[in-house]
């Protein structure tokens, strides 16, 4: 065997056990955390939700940001304390958690929103408070945009709504690329996104610290299976092109919308909530002081009394 012939076999080989690892490692990581919660099937796709509350009071409705699932908001405090006085839903997005995201289809934040309208019928649920956090505040928008689907109002928080130069975006959007994103992800992206994924919980939370419940509760190990890095991939390639098709759309927003945003915020800048607050002539804004990019851990209290607040208009 020449010495070509034996790199080949070696890199072959080295190719071989990440991917076989990749695999074992997903299956543990969901054998060890399993699904908390119920599933729907909706036009085709298989989406994993769980429901809180009194099933006959007003519903509230929850959307995770990229790369986060139903446990991110749990552990925040919101689900519970909507839950005591609302009807919870709370959503894995398509990729994420133990919802599926089918290929065949471009999964930006309007097909999101049309895939959860047909699920919140099937539901039964009509004129719902809608919270998006982070990418989830694009879906909640979204929602808000269709006018066959009325919603109470909205609540937004840490979310980027205007395009602006972001290369960082960009340099994530790698795995999702076809064929080449699938070679990456199932042997060097794991072991990449591993590696930095305790800096970048860091800067999510920063200027304030990581809670130690997020340490403890949050299932970090499913966020590194090869399906949620494409579709956390493929939602950072869209999150640029979907604020630029948006930026023209909001002032059909008929509901009343609250904006919440971390002054701190270290991964969208806060005067992305500003310039919506300056759009939608029915919004307050919320700028949470020294919190990050996780305002919904840095003041739960207020995101709640808000949701509350949109209850109350709405009886009155």
């Amino acid at each position: 065997m020449s010495t070509a012939e034996s790199i080949f076999v070696i890199v072959m080989g080295i190719i071989l056990v990440l991917v076989i690892g990749n695999i074992m490692f997903s299956f543990m990581a969901e054998r060890k955390n399993p699904p908390i919660g119920r599933f729907i099937e909706s036009d085709g796709v298989r989406l994993h939700y769980i429901e809180r509350g009194e099933p006959a009071a007003r519903c509230v409705v929850l959307f995770h940001g990229n790369g986060t699932m139903i446990q991110d908001l749990i552990i925040s405090g919101l689900v519970d304390r909507l839950a005591s006085r609302n009807r919870v839903l709370c959503f894995d997005r398509p990729g994420f958690g133990y919802s599926q995201r089918p290929r065949a289809r471009i999964w930006n934040a309007t097909s999101q929103a049309a895939l959860f309208v047909k699920a919140l019928n099937q539901l039964g649920v009509r004129d719902p408070v809608v919270l998006g956090h982070s990418w989830g505040a694009l879906v909640a928008a979204a929602i808000g945009f269709q006018n066959d689907y009325p919603v109470r109002g909205l609540v937004l928080a840490s979310g980027y709504y205007f395009p602006t130069p972001r290369w960082d975006f960009w340099m994530m959007s790698g795995p999702a690329i076809p064929i080449l994103g699938d070679f990456v992800r199932y042997t060097v992206a794991p072991i990449i996104s591993w590696a930095i994924l305790p800096a970048l919980i860091r800067k999510l939370f920063a200027p304030g610290s990581v809670p130690e419940n997020f340490k403890h509760g949050f299932p970090a190990s499913l966020t590194l299976r090869p399906k949620q890095l494409r579709a956390a991939a493929e939602e950072s390639a869209f999150l640029i092109p979907e604020a630029a098709r948006f930026q023209s759309r909001y002032q059909s927003i008929r509901c009343p919308v609250h904006i919440f945003h971390g002054t701190g915020d270290q991964i969208i800048e806060p005067e992305q909530a500003s310039r919506l607050h300056e759009v939608l002539r029915r919004s307050d804004l919320h700028l949470v002081r020294d919190a990050g990019h996780m305002v919904t851990y840095a003041d739960s209290t207020s995101i709640a009394q808000a949701v509350e607040s949109l209850e109350i208009a709405r009886v009155k």
